[in-house]
């Protein structure tokens, strides 16, 4: 009989949701276990090697900010960063860093291998326990038990996983990795819906047969910024990326693979992501185009391997070959790995609550693709926060749980478990209603506070939003103090096409023009200069943007407060919504099946109208 000790959280899957929720449950002071199907894949960077971009580079920030280890992994293993959007508001600012595949997996795993009360076990897990509708462990394929108070599973695209190239099919839940069987049948056992989605991923490519002088460089920030809010490592040499084209001749080759497409024969049953189609979906959805551009990336510092970003493909192998060498630049390309579309089960994220927590087992946990999401950050900040309320459960503490109006973890969790999703979700900074309050450069602002009081940001974290928060009220002070003469200031604004001044105005006043900066000023006034020059980068930028943004952060405040008093209605117990004729048919379905904790939530459920909210309103008043 194998023997081992009872962990408090098993966390099964290695990927980006697995390593943040190992990390985060162990870090707050569980005894946790991840099991993976190989310890050499921890942290593999599947698809594209990079992290953040729209939106997505917000929810890197925030993770960070709460004390996780996303950021500061990406800063440590990066290549190359860009700060996307900057022509546009605050809001829309996304980081988005070129990673190091090999070393940003190593260096997980060494994170992971250095942080106290996390063990590993390699091996499939093929099924939970379960105990009087909780979770009490799982099981592996040599038949061994491990025993957990919580368990988080987080198993990416390898549940059932299927591969298609082509023709061509086989199961795996990765290129050379088997997949993993057992799990998805118990659960539907259990009671569980399940369903098929499908994700895809592009060749990888011999750089070193590419000719580069055919395409647009795409260089870094000549002053690259990073993720974390630590002193991470400054990245100081980056490699840069490339831009080419499709043309007809490519369209043309690759329609003549259409007649074997796994997509277009109907073999692939699951629903691919929207927003990142296919080369042939894209082909054959968008015939009037004649060019799609593709993004040439390295896959490391060191590597001639390059990832051929904008051809996913799951056509036959040749077909992708012969396509491939009519792009401008790949003429002489030389194929590593052919792309492929994979199939894989998950689990609609209506049958959790909002801790990530299974409505039917107690005490189990869904992080990661498992729920429907697409991408490396939706699956770490799910990973994240399942981890966070798995240990916070087994230790007898409150659930955790964060707003629409105070992250963008909170706009994709309550989406998922509020609205459901028929097709791989990702994060767009569209979905946010308070986006000027959501932005990248604020997040430790919004959460390291709450992860400092659950006890998982760092005192050093908490140090340094103090002083960025004090810092920032000093430099709004200061701003609105300073006076400005005309005569020092009005040819610069002649230089700017902007309306002089006539009277002495002071500085905050002229800082809201959209077209004047702080460096316009510092540029022109020695002494605001000086004043200014003890403090922080990120601080004049938090003043900045507070100034100029006053007015619209003030309204969504005050829409957030509104909302609020929605959330603080609380909804006791499991109420009969057959039983409420004044319902809508369509809200009394919706609300029995998810069950709402709150008015607020109750509101959001797609189906329930304002007017069925006005009914619940009612009612509970009784």
């Amino acid at each position: 009989m194998f023997q081992q000790e009872e962990y408090d959280v098993i966390v099964v899957g290695a990927g980006h949701a697995g390593c943040e929720a190992a990390a985060a449950a162990a870090n707050l002071g569980s005894k946790v276990l991840l099991v993976t199907m190989n310890m050499n894949t921890i942290a593999q960077m599947s698809c594209n090697p990079a992290m953040g971009g729209v939106a997505k580079g917000q929810i890197v920030r925030e993770v960070d900010a709460l004390g996780g280890q996303s950021g500061i992994i990406t800063d440590k293993t990066m290549i190359q960063f860009r700060m996307l959007n900057r022509s546009k508001g605050p809001a829309m600012w996304s980081p988005r860093a070129q990673s190091d595949r090999m070393r940003f997996a190593e260096e997980w795993r060494n994170t992971l291998e250095q942080t106290p009360n996390v063990d590993f076990w390699q091996e499939s897990v093929t099924g939970i326990v379960v105990e009087n509708d909780t979770v009490v462990g799982v099981k592996t394929q040599l038949g061994i038990e491990f025993r957990g108070k919580a368990v988080v599973l987080t198993n990416g695209t390898f549940l059932n996983g299927l591969i298609h190239i082509g023709e061509k099919n086989f199961g795996g839940g990765r290129a050379a990795e088997k997949k993993s069987t057992g799990i998805t049948e118990q659960l539907q056992e259990l009671g569980f819906e399940t369903g098929r989605m499908k994700t895809g991923t592009p060749p990888r490519v011999d750089g070193r047969s590419l000719d580069y002088s055919k395409m647009e460089e795409q260089a870094g920030d000549d002053v690259p910024s990073k993720f974390s809010y630590l002193d991470t490592p400054a990245l100081v040499k980056q490699r840069p990326c490339y831009i080419t084209y499709t043309n007809q001749e490519v369209h043309d080759i690759l329609r003549e693979g259409f007649e074997k497409s796994p997509m277009f024969q109907g073999r692939i049953k699951g629903l691919g992501p929207r927003y990142c189609p296919s080369v042939e979906d894209k082909i054959n959805r968008f015939a009037d185009k004649d060019r799609h551009q593709i993004f040439v990336e390295p896959e490391g510092s060191s590597t001639v391997e390059m990832y051929i970003n904008g051809f996913s493909s799951s056509l036959p192998e040749d077909v992708q070959y012969r396509a491939l060498r009519k792009i401008a630049g790949f003429e002489n390309a030389k194929m590593f790995r052919p792309g492929y579309a994979i199939e894989y089960d998950f689990f609609p994220p209506t049958q959790l609550n909002l801790t990530l927590e299974t409505k039917r087992v107690k005490n189990l946990y869904f992080a990661g693709q498992i729920n429907g999401t697409t991408g490396y950050e939706e699956a770490a900040c799910q990973g994240l926060m399942a981890g966070i309320n798995a240990h916070n459960r087994v230790h007898g503490k409150e659930p955790f749980i964060l707003k629409r109006s105070e992250a963008y973890i909170g706009v994709l969790i309550d989406d998922l478990v509020n609205k459901g999703t028929d097709e791989p979700y990702r994060m767009f900074t569209s979905r946010a209603e308070y986006r000027i309050l959501l932005r990248q450069d604020n997040a430790d602002l919004r959460l390291t506070p709450l992860g400092h009081a659950l006890g998982l940001a760092s005192d050093e974290r908490m140090e340094r939003v103090q002083r960025k928060q004090q810092e920032t009220a000093e430099v709004v002070k200061l701003l609105k103090n300073f006076s400005i003469e005309p005569t020092e200031i009005n040819g610069l604004l002649e230089e700017l096409s902007s309306a002089t001044i006539h009277e002495k105005t002071r500085a905050v006043n002229l800082l809201r023009r959209p077209n004047l900066e702080l460096e316009h000023l510092t540029r022109t006034l020695p002494a605001l200069t000086l004043a200014l020059g003890q403090y922080q980068p990120d601080s004049l930028e938090q003043a900045i943007i507070a100034i100029k943004y006053e007015s619209y952060i003030e309204k969504e405040n005050q829409q957030a407060a509104r909302v609020a008093e929605l959330e603080n209605f609380v909804i006791q117990g499991r109420l009969d919504y057959k039983q409420m004729p004044a319902l809508s048919h369509e809200a009394r379905e919706k609300l029995l099946k998810v069950q709402p904790e709150t008015l607020g939530q109750a509101a959001r459920i797609s189906g329930v109208s304002p007017a069925d909210v006005s009914v619940l309103m009612v009612y509970l008043g009784r």
